[in-house]
């Protein structure tokens, strides 16, 4: 099905798959880490290229170029268009409403679990965040591996990738801020 996106700079609308509103919440738990594409994966990259469909998926990935292949997009226009279609949904769903997100900061390296071949952790583990906005969540995430004394080669695939755009786009269109607050449960 179809989402719109409203004022998309790269994409207009969003594909998911048919059974998307049978739900009432969403629960979004995310393996925080690296990903050879976006730079790295998080909330925003699970409820944009996560709850894609294949068409979704290809057309995220193409910065709305095709709806049949995921390949031969611009880089940039990828990165934005994930934000928008994070955006339509977290919209559908009652402008976030109905959506929570946690990142587990664990076994952390710079590839995706979607590599079928990953490089191994060399990070140590960072912990969980939750948040009710997806851009709070992925730029703490993000902070906190920037700050970590072993997050060297997942900041390099960050920055390779420009993938600080995703954040600095969604932000921009309202999906979320870059602002937050870190609360320990534990203290």
């Amino acid at each position: 099905m179809s989402i719109p996106i409203e004022n998309g700079e790269i994409i207009q609308e969003d594909f998911v798959g048919t059974h998307f509103p049978n739900y009432d919440y969403y629960l979004v738990l995310s393996h925080f880490k690296g990903h050879a594409m976006a730079g790295y994966g998080g909330a925003i990259k699970n409820i944009s290229i996560g709850l894609g469909s294949s068409k979704g998926k290809s057309w995220i990935h193409s910065g709305g170029k095709s709806k049949t292949s995921p390949w031969g997009g611009d880089q940039n226009d990828f990165l934005k268009s994930m934000a928008e279609a994070g955006k339509a949904v977290s919209d559908y769903l009652e402008h976030g409403k109905r959506i929570v997100y946690i990142n587990v900061l664990n076994r952390l390296s710079v590839d995706c679990d979607c590599d079928g071949n990953p490089k191994e952790p060399d990070m140590h583990d960072i912990g969980i965040l939750a948040s009710t906005d997806p851009v709070a969540l992925d730029q703490a995430s993000v902070d906190l591996v920037y700050n970590a004394p072993d997050g060297k080669s997942l900041v390099n695939r960050i920055e390779s990738r420009n993938g600080l755009l995703t954040i600095e786009h969604a932000a921009a269109i309202g999906l979320g801020t870059k602002n937050y607050k870190l609360l320990h449960i534990d203290d």
